[in-house]
């Protein structure tokens, strides 16, 4: 009796595992024809000139908040080209800008203060650029991103810490890449006040698209 009742428990698990995988397995057969699920290998983006979807696009500033906790901001506007071969990543370059007035808050009224002529000066420096220097490969789904970051009219170097989200087919025969990347910058060196701390951290979440 207990060695038939181990056996039915063992087949019992067996089945669950199958029924998993098939689960697991159905979600790329549950999307919509000729949509394709992203994976983790960088050869799956075909090399190109792929534009920012501004649609699946987060720029994010998390700032320490007077010692107590991290504000986060974001920017709901930008945009960018990236110039994209994956059989020598380190020959790739990228520009983005990101529209400085698009910031956000839960503050009420703060966003529109960050923007003003106390602290982001949106009027006079309407965007927040970066320009890359370097694309530097470090494993299969990591990398590090040198560049030059203009904001509010100061321009200082600036390294990315970059990591391969998924690439693909796309859709719509426009192959998509998407990345996860963190830098960290010292606010007095762009002339913010030393009250917002000695680092924000900007924190990027975004899908390329191969224009066509």
């Amino acid at each position: 009796m207990i060695r038939i009742a181990l056996l039915s428990l063992a087949l019992a698990g067996m089945a669950g595992g199958v029924a998993a995988q098939s689960s697991s397995d159905k979600s790329a057969q549950d999307l919509p024809p000729g949509v394709y699920m992203g994976g983790k290998d960088l050869a799956d983006a075909r090399a190109g000139t792929y534009s920012i979807d501004p649609d699946h696009s987060a720029v994010l500033a998390r700032v320490a908040h007077i010692g107590y906790s991290w504000s986060v901001f974001r920017f709901d506007r930008v945009s960018g080209k990236l110039g994209w071969d994956p059989a020598a990543p380190e020959k790739s370059t990228l520009s983005v800008a990101v529209v400085v007035e698009s910031i956000t808050s839960s503050v009420k009224g703060f966003a529109s203060e960050l923007a003003g002529d106390n602290y982001l000066k949106a009027a006079k420096f309407p965007e927040a650029t970066f320009v890359s220097t370097a694309f530097r490969k470090g494993d299969a789904t990591h990398g590090l991103v040198d560049g030059n970051l203009t904001l509010i009219g100061i321009t200082k170097p600036v390294t990315f810490e970059v990591e391969l989200v998924g690439a693909g087919k796309g859709w719509a025969d426009m192959p998509r890449l998407g990345v996860h990347a963190v830098a960290r910058i010292v606010p007095t060196d762009f002339g913010l006040p030393a009250l917002f701390g000695k680092t924000i951290e900007i924190v990027v979440d975004t899908e390329f698209q191969r224009t066509p």
